[in-house]
């Protein structure tokens, strides 16, 4: 019985006793319902959900928070810090201490239109103020879905000038306090076309990450996986239809128990337009799903 107690008490509440080898919806009816909700990304204690909400068209981004208590999710609400500007891609660092995420809200005075990357460190029980990562990171242009391998270095995408395509995948090591000058990932990862998001492994052995345009794509933008094997990226795989479907497939988040697999698509489960979509989940807008990552890494084996 005490091993039963201490097993219940490490698991996530996102654990599932059966395997989990096809997506599922996550949180059905509570975190995904009829709405547009997009990147997940779990604090370590799996407790606490951040979530991007938007609307039909994925525009006017706001971060959501759901809190699990007394055996089910909370209903979400508007993030303390979000709400005012465009705000999205959260991400949690695996110790806890950190919270990143991307948005447009202005630096000092001066306004932006492209989004930029910002953190905001663990104050008590909450977040303190966020802070802009600035140069080198953030630059003239966009920033997309910043990540972190357990060596802290940050992963990301931009549409920053120089690149390969309309917008690449970079990363940029640790140096003391901050980040050093960010790194293309280079030719074998990006392309002539757009690739917005990089959701590294701890270990940096694998990357998961979404692309638009490409000739394999299935219609919206896919999701993609590559191995780091001799030091060098394989030649990336798209991750096929039990991932990939007509329409958006996004924000991959890998679980920081290592487990499982998140993501985000606007897959349907029925034939029908915008103006009598149903109001659940799986009707055209995107949803949470979740999925074993051994599975994940089984769709390309």
């Amino acid at each position: 019985m005490l091993t039963l107690l201490l097993v219940a008490a490490i698991l996530a509440p996102f654990s599932v006793p059966t395997p989990l080898t096809e997506p599922v919806v996550f949180a059905d009816g509570v975190v995904s319902t009829g709405d547009f909700e997009t990147h997940p990304a779990f604090t370590p204690d799996g407790r606490t959900l951040y979530f991007v909400k938007s609307t039909p068209k994925f525009t006017d981004w706001k971060i959501y928070v759901s809190r699990f208590a007394d055996g089910r999710w909370s209903k979400p609400e508007i993030a303390p810090f979000s709400g005012k500007y465009r705000d999205a891609d959260p991400y949690v660092t695996a110790d806890g201490k950190s919270l990143y995420f991307i948005s447009d809200r202005p630096v000092g005075d001066r306004p932006k239109q492209d989004m930029d990357i910002w953190v905001m460190t663990k104050k008590g029980a909450g977040w303190g103020e966020p802070r802009n990562l600035g140069a080198p990171v953030n630059s003239d242009g966009s920033e997309w879905l910043p990540r972190l391998a357990a060596n802290g270095t940050l992963y990301f995408g931009s549409d920053r000038p120089g690149g390969l395509g309309g917008t690449d995948l970079y990363r940029a090591r640790r140096e003391g306090k901050g980040f050093g000058k960010p790194e293309n990932l280079g030719p074998v990862i990006n392309s002539d076309v757009d690739e917005y998001e990089p959701c590294i492994a701890p270990d940096e052995s694998f990357l998961v990450f979404m692309a638009a345009g490409r000739q394999d794509d299935t219609g919206g933008g896919d999701l993609y996986i590559s191995y780091r094997k001799d030091g060098a990226w394989t030649p990336p795989k798209n991750l096929g239809p039990t991932i990939n479907r007509r329409g958006l497939d996004i924000g991959p988040y890998l679980s920081l128990d290592g487990k499982y697999f998140f993501f985000s698509s606007a897959r349907k489960d029925g034939e029908f337009t915008p103006t009598d979509r149903p109001n659940r989940s799986k009707n055209g807008l995107a949803d949470i799903y979740q999925m074993d990552l051994d599975a994940l890494h089984g769709l390309v084996k």
